[in-house]
């Protein structure tokens, strides 16, 4: 038998397999089956799996007619789209390497990123139209994903209907992705991705009930990974997904009612607006089975807030994009570890280790690090930065460095702290900004905040706080401070806190805050 005649059930028992191949069998077995649903507004389009695998067989030939060959990559940068996701999945049947970039790159950031991943073709849109335009990507061929004059249309690139492609088989090792862990600021790192490592992806989805009727709402963007964890075993299993190509909450909660949703990732930021609400309560969500979140800390007041008011499991996912280990918390079934990220997947070794490469013995803090089969190849053509992201135990295992501080409690469960980069070390006491952010979050004023260590002649750094407070809340910023003083340690006192607006977010809701201290650097 080819692998594409091999039915799905069968094939997810594999010990690895393609997505491209498990959508063509999902084509046969249920051609009119929806496969992607894009949600803009109240308007709607769809594409069925016979359709979706006769789109993905015109792109993979496509490119092949293009001179690209397995392991060549191309680049898109666009708004989430069917479109958008069809180029994906129809490049990896041709075996070509995707790197899905952000449209609000800056344009320098973009140019670094195309020349990085060797991009033979970009994908783009008018979202990004802008940006590509100065990102000096001139050499780079253009395809429109929209009908806008971003580049040679879509329709006029692909190859004829009925085009097959020439077959590619798929090797485990082969890159799959290349996902850009900085395309907003800073200096862009390629995170190569394995097919083995997605397969393994797939195959965890078998635990949290993916099938043919699942229905999944994703409302973060495809260049995301946290997008793509989901994406992938959705498709893979013969689900249904929801594509929402930009979150708003009131539209976020109407399509989770009509559209009889049974799994979601969503962000922290994202669960917090949509559970702040006044309408939330009202809207039917019985049909979850499964929520995810993952990219950003998950405090344990709104896990609370979540497993109370809806209905369904509700997972968090600890790893990076980078791979090396995933911590995971079944919070519906451990309300009593809401505190913690979970325990290491099946499979997966965690450790935690010091300054100085060593072992933290048992019960102390220390850097996490990770090993799995799911671990990144490395950094695309950068060596160097691949070395100081891996950390080897004595006997040589690989392991990837988090730059994460956390410590096992004794039933196995993760505690994090901070970011090592974020932890504020003041006249040589470690401060923890997390703690600090939980406890003004207990405030009844406060709705959002960070704590950022900003720069102190006397103490070295000292801790700063940023705060958005709720709509009439009227406690000045120094009575606020003082009260999160009274209940402190003399080390972990606010020099200062200030009221914002907002806190600055990256698409996936993790607070930029580089970007705290760079715009209120010489104020604080």
């Amino acid at each position: 038998m080819t692998p594409t005649s091999v039915p799905p059930s069968a094939a997810l028992l594999a010990d690895f397999g393609t997505i491209a191949d498990l959508i063509r069998a999902h084509a046969r077995a249920e051609p009119a089956r929806r496969a992607l649903v894009e949600c803009t507004g109240t308007a709607t389009r769809t594409i069925d799996y016979a359709n979706l695998d006769a789109l993905m067989d015109r792109i993979a030939a496509a490119l092949q007619r293009d001179g690209l060959r397995p392991g060549d990559a191309i680049a898109v940068c666009a708004t989430t789209s069917i479109e958008y996701a069809a180029v994906f999945l129809g490049a990896l049947r041709a075996g070509v390497v995707v790197a899905p970039l952000a449209p609000g790159s800056t344009p320098e950031s973009l140019a670094r990123m195309l020349a990085d991943a060797g991009a033979r073709l970009l994908f783009t849109d008018a979202s990004a139209a802008d940006t590509v335009g100065t990102a000096g990507a001139g050499s780079v061929p253009r395809i429109a994903l929209d009908s806008s004059s971003a580049g040679q249309p879509l329709d006029a690139w692909l190859a004829p209907p009925g085009t097959a492609p020439a077959p590619v088989v798929v090797q485990p090792g082969w890159a799959f992705n290349i996902i850009y862990s900085s395309g907003t600021t800073g200096a862009p790192k390629g995170i190569v991705q394995s097919h083995g490592m997605r397969w393994s992806h797939v195959k965890r989805g078998a635990n949290y009930g993916y099938g043919p009727r699942t229905v999944t709402l994703l409302s973060t963007p495809l260049y995301s990974n946290t997008t793509l964890v989901v994406f992938f075993p959705t498709l893979a299993y013969g689900g249904t997904l929801l594509l929402m190509p930009k979150f708003d909450a009131a539209g976020y909660l109407r399509q989770a009612q009509a559209q009889r949703v049974t799994h979601t990732m969503l962000v922290p930021v994202q669960y917090q607006r949509l559970m702040a609400r006044p309408d939330f309560d009202a809207h039917d969500l019985s049909s979850f089975q499964m929520k995810f979140c993952t990219s950003a800390p998950f405090n344990a007041a709104l896990k609370t807030d979540v497993l109370k008011r809806w209905p369904g499991g509700l997972v968090e996912f600890y790893g990076m994009t980078e791979g090396g280990g995933t911590c995971i918390l079944e919070a519906h079934l451990h309300p009593d570890k809401l505190h913690t990220v979970g325990r290491p997947a099946e499979g997966h070794d965690i450790r935690l280790i010091d300054d100085a490469g060593r072992e933290v013995p048992p019960g102390e803090a220390g850097e996490v690090v990770g090993h799995s089969g799911g671990m990144m190849t490395g950094y695309h053509g950068q060596p160097e930065k691949t070395r100081e992201a891996e950390w080897f135990a004595p006997d040589g295992k690989r392991f990837i460095r988090t730059g994460d501080i956390g410590r096992f409690d004794a039933d196995g469960f993760l505690t994090l702290f901070d970011r090592k980069k974020d932890m504020i070390i003041s006249g040589g006491f470690n401060i923890y900004p997390s703690d600090l952010e939980a406890l003004l979050r207990e405030h009844p004023a406060v709705a959002d905040v960070a704590v950022v260590g900003m720069p102190s002649p006397e103490w070295g750094e000292t801790p700063v706080a940023f705060v958005v407070v709720h709509p009439g809340s009227d406690i000045p910023a120094e009575a606020l401070r003082d009260w999160l003083n009274q209940r402190v340690g003399k080390t972990q006192r606010l020099a200062a806190l200030h009221y914002v607006d907002e806190l600055p977010r990256s698409p996936i809701g993790k607070v930029l805050k580089r970007e705290l201290r760079e715009r209120h650097g010489s104020g604080a």
